[in-house]
């Protein structure tokens, strides 16, 4: 075999991960909540990088004009009555105010709401400090999660101590707070009601998951009572709450959601805004700039850790820049694409996918896809997140594409319009859906049902 030595020239393409490349989509699939945070981080690590701030307009006053606004301000400040005060009496003026315990930032946890209303109990102390203990151990139901026995011994106390201070955490508010299991909780609640029913507190003691699955001429059957009175009762389970502490914040709940583009209709037309306003404004310090200048003195060193920083300086302004502009195409396809359903609602909402949105935009499918991901869009039909326009569907019988979530709205009227005492089944709405010319089969109507959280036949049917 022979082997010998050439040389070849050959061109080739690739695609190399730049730093910069890296930041640019890191950007662009950031919240605006997320790029306030990123961008204060890079301001501090690139001294090159300033917020802009807005300045003031500024106008030209003769002096004559500037004495007497300086005397304007001397009266100012010697009047009191922004104060609240007469600035003739002295006396204070009664000015409705908001109250500052009206602005609170999250909503009170259980905990805090328990421990406020044993402060407001008077009680010994050992009781209270078990109580404080218990609230302790609650979870996000409201129940207690370890035993009376590991209480007792782990603090050291009697039972008859540890089932006290249970009794008086279980008369708290919320109703059912401080139960063990389901059927105290509900137990619970049931003894605050004015009435006491005892088929209810057998159904509750006997009959929950028979309950739960509808079974209501069964119960009937071995109660010996009529399905009439099985509904009565179970009319009136529905109304307590099987997890009292849900009602109550958790420390990693989200608070709120920013809009990420904001779509107002205005005059009958759609305007998009992306809503990046609290996002600082970026520019490039000029005293770090002045270093570059061609008589600088400063060192060669110097020099290219400016250059570096400047470079990326400019390459995160232009990433923000790009952001915003691709955005604002997105959204604007979105606005356009799926106008009928911003007119008219969810039963309006076309089926779309992400090459749709790429082509008619003109980028990657990619690109389109961290565009909208993790950020929400505030429409005239309420908030919902960019994802949510991306959905598959099905044929109607006009060759139109209906939307999944078309289809479960359609679901949900149909099944709010059926007669309680006769629900509809699976196949029987397959049926109705034919009849409004969209082909569906009874496994996918079942598949929706469930993902809207309705109950079955039988669970559905009223006596």
């Amino acid at each position: 075999m022979r082997m010998d030595f050439g040389l070849h020239l050959e061109q080739t393409q690739k695609l190399i991960m730049t730093p910069e490349l890296r930041q640019a989509i890191t950007v662009l699939q950031l919240s605006s909540v997320e790029l306030t945070e990123y961008v204060e981080q890079q301001v501090m690590e690139n001294p090159l990088l300033e917020v802009k701030e807005q300045e003031p307009e500024r106008s030209e006053e003769p002096p004559q004009e500037k004495r007497e606004q300086d005397l304007e301000w001397v009266e100012y400040f010697q009047d009191r009555s922004d104060l609240g005060l007469s600035p003739n009496r002295g006396q204070r003026e009664v000015i409705e105010q908001p109250n500052y315990e009206q602005f609170v930032t999250q909503a009170p946890t259980l905990a805090e709401h328990l421990n406020f209303q044993l402060s407001l109990v008077s009680v010994a102390e050992d009781i209270r400090k078990i109580v404080q203990y218990l609230i302790g151990n609650l979870d996000a139901r409201g129940y207690v999660v370890i035993s009376l026995e590991e209480a007792a011994e782990q603090l050291k106390v009697g039972q008859e101590k540890i089932e006290q201070a249970l009794k008086l955490l279980q008369s708290f508010e919320p109703p059912g707070v401080g139960a063990r299991n389901l059927q105290e909780c509900l137990h619970i609640q049931l003894d605050q009601l004015p009435e006491d029913n005892p088929i209810v507190r057998r159904l509750v003691d006997d009959f929950l998951p028979d309950l739960a699955s509808g079974r209501m001429a069964r119960i009937a059957a071995q109660l010996n009572v009529s399905p009439q009175e099985i509904q009565k009762a179970a009319d009136i389970i529905k109304t307590l709450e099987p997890k009292p502490g849900r009602n109550f914040s958790q420390q990693n709940d989200t608070r709120y959601i920013v809009p990420d583009v904001v779509v107002e209709k205005v005059e009958g037309e759609y305007v998009i805004l992306v809503n990046d306003v609290a996002v600082p404004r970026l520019t490039i310090n000029n005293t770090y700039r002045n270093v570059l200048a061609q008589n600088s003195t400063a060192d060669q060193n110097t020099k290219q850790f400016v250059e570096e920083k400047l470079h990326a300086a400019a390459w995160l302004i232009r990433s923000i820049e790009q952001r915003r502009l691709t955005l604002y195409k997105v959204a604007n396809c979105l606005v356009e694409l799926q106008r009928d359903f911003l007119d008219y609602g969810v039963k309006y909402l076309k089926p779309l996918n992400l090459k749709k949105v790429a082509d008619i935009v003109g980028v990657h499918e990619s690109t389109v896809s961290r565009a909208t991901s993790n950020k929400y869009i505030q429409t005239p039909q309420g908030v919902f997140e960019m994802k949510y326009f991306f959905s598959t569907g099905l044929s109607g019988s006009s060759g139109n594409q209906v939307s999944a979530e078309s289809l479960k709205k359609i679901l949900q009227e149909i099944i709010q319009g059926e007669d309680s005492a006769n629900p509809l089944s699976d196949q029987k709405i397959t049926e109705l859906f034919k009849q409004r010319g969209i082909k569906i089969s009874r496994r996918t109507v079942t598949k929706y049902r469930d993902e809207l959280g309705i109950p079955s036949t039988n669970r559905r049917k009223r006596y």
